[in-house]
């Protein structure tokens, strides 16, 4: 396993965020940590990258790291894209990436404008004037321009509209193909699309580990869980024509307690403010 917790503890304000999580993500792949609003997935990622005190362990590669500050953490070959972005606003494109280059690493500019060939033709562009679909393509651009054994991405689709949902996806997938992925993601089409295994949690605890097709089959487990019904599809076509990442599916469409199929840019959502 790359990434390993153990009965990881959060307290912020006098208030136990997380409560002794513990789980494993894969070396190939992506993991899908997810749950509820207010959970603590956040917090976990937080947690893993030294962001907010902790105790219990955490090892990264097969060596501890619950003791290593986050730059330390960070050269050890995680890249983040945080929930919210954290673009350098007045700074241009071009600066917020060379912001992210890592000493001692290589840097794969030609990966990040093959994929995001927007972010070369607006390189001389202040990041804060960027939509947000263009500052999360930032966020992740980040991530791949490092020599990386690690990227955590936090909610890459929220607040997006349902067209740069699809191309946020389509970078995910492909970026997954080289590297292991630890994704929150509330958007379940995307997660079904990208994930194999799955970590839940709720209230600061992991309720449940496994593969994300079985989770998502059980429409009674999926309510209980996320609060969210049963989403169906899998044998619906891929939205894209790149490869699968491991133990994934790609289905184009997802029904809703027997509603009409919707396309994955506007999937159920366990987010408090979905349908």
């Amino acid at each position: 396993m790359i990434l390993e917790l153990d009965d990881v503890r959060v307290t912020l304000g006098g208030s136990h965020i997380l409560q002794g999580v513990s789980f494993t993500v894969a070396p190939t792949g992506v993991t899908a940590l997810l749950g509820r609003n207010g959970v603590g997935k956040t917090t976990t990622v937080k947690a893993i990258l030294g962001l907010v005190p902790r105790t219990g362990t955490i090892a990264f590669g097969g060596a501890p790291v619950h003791r290593l500050r986050t730059h330390e953490i960070v050269r050890r070959g995680i890249g983040y894209a945080p929930e919210d972005r954290c673009v350098f606003a007045k700074l241009t494109v071009t600066e917020n990436l060379a912001l992210a280059e890592r000493r001692g690493s290589d840097h794969a500019y030609d990966l990040v404008y093959e994929l995001f060939p927007e972010l070369k033709t607006r390189g001389a562009q202040e990041a804060g004037t960027l939509s947000g679909g263009q500052q999360q393509m930032v966020a992740i651009a980040r991530t791949l321009l490092n020599d990386n054994r690690l990227i955590v991405v936090d909610e890459p689709t929220k607040g997006l509209a349902p067209k740069v949902v699809t191309e946020v996806a389509e970078v995910l997938e492909r970026a997954a193909e080289r590297v292991p992925m630890l994704l929150v993601e509330q958007n379940l089409a995307l997660v079904r699309r990208l994930s194999g295994d799955c970590v839940v949690l709720a209230a600061g605890q992991v309720v449940h580990r496994g593969p994300v097709r079985e989770l998502l089959a059980d429409a009674a487990l999926t309510q209980e869980l996320l609060g969210v019904g049963q989403a169906r599809g899998e044998n619906a076509p891929p939205l894209s024509h790149s490869a699968p990442s491991r133990g994934t599916t790609h289905p184009q469409l997802i029904v809703k307690d027997g509603q009409p199929p919707k396309e994955v840019s506007q999937p159920e959502s366990t987010r408090s403010d979905a349908p």
